[in-house]
């Protein structure tokens, strides 16, 4: 019961963050800001950590880039960020992180680094900025002490999208759900969930989608990632598609190339022709049907 209260507070709090950034809180409009074509938001999230979740939210974000599109990725897990590591972001490289932008010391817009070099090849036009969270541990605990004002964080999505004129605004939420995950789910035209086969994500994940039901996000898909190469793909893709009634992006298997990687490389960049890759199109393609 008090779950379900709490969410109702946070459904109305976030109606008024839809119409600061659509217009018209309406699923109908989410597509729009005014007079002009608003970008596609898609939040990746998962219920706990250790799915692939960045790694995912980098590849998707490369792969839109790679097709032309400008593209921004945002680490809303300020209590424990780490995107920036496969961007090959080191800490030296950033000016601003998105901490500074929600204490008052910059712009949303200072706060992106121009990541696309890391594409190596993409289409004219293509380009990713990223928007990292602190990795200074006296920022992080300020975070976790003092917190910061939510509407802040609703207020920077709108501005970086104008501001970079994006295409796609990438959001890595923080695992579980708390406000700046309700928000992003809340606003975004498609949520992304990433899922370990086992028992422990199968009841989280199930809370998760249950969530974002309730927030009316238009389009909600599920990957299944890092499954053993003992489980039978199209099996796990039936059982959790029918265990949550929701669509099943993909389902990618363990991989010995992705983990050689350690994440420090954008996997759909150093092996183009891989079989997930093949798989990670064909969910970036979904999110944005």
């Amino acid at each position: 019961m008090d779950f379900c209260l709490n969410l109702w507070f946070f459904r109305a709090a976030f109606e008024g963050a839809r119409f600061l950034l659509f217009g018209d809180p309406s699923i109908e409009n989410r597509s729009l800001f005014g007079n002009q074509k608003m970008a596609h938001i898609i939040s990746v999230h998962s219920f706990r950590g250790g799915t692939g979740k960045s790694n995912t939210s980098a590849n998707l974000a490369a792969l839109y880039a790679m097709d032309g599109l400008r593209v921004g990725v945002i680490d809303t897990d300020i209590q424990s960020p780490g995107i920036h590591v496969i961007f090959g972001l080191g800490e030296e490289d950033v000016a601003y992180s998105l901490n500074d932008y929600l204490w008052g010391r910059c712009t949303i817009e200072q706060t992106a680094c121009d990541v696309s070099s890391v594409l190596q090849g993409a289409s004219p036009g293509g380009a990713v900025y990223l928007i990292p969270s602190s990795v200074n541990a006296a920022d992080i605990a300020r975070v976790l002490h003092d917190g910061y004002d939510i509407d802040l964080l609703s207020d920077g999505f709108r501005d970086l999208i104008r501001a970079l004129k994006l295409d796609i605004l990438v959001i890595d939420t923080h695992p579980g759900l708390n406000e700046e995950t309700l928000l992003s789910i809340a606003i975004s035209n498609a949520l992304l969930v990433v899922m370990r086969p086992d028992y422990q994500d199968y009841q989280g994940t199930g809370l998760t989608v249950e969530v974002a039901r309730e927030l009316d996000v238009p389009r909600m898909m599920i990957l299944i990632n890092k499954a053993p190469s003992t489980f039978d793909l199209e099996q796990i893709r039936r059982t959790v598609a029918d265990t949550y009634n929701c669509p099943v992006a993909g389902a990618i298997p363990h991989s010995e190339e992705m983990m050689g990687l350690a994440s420090h490389h954008i996997f759909a960049v150093r092996y183009a022709n891989h079989p997930i890759v093949t798989e990670l199109k064909q969910v970036a393609k979904a999110l944005r049907s």
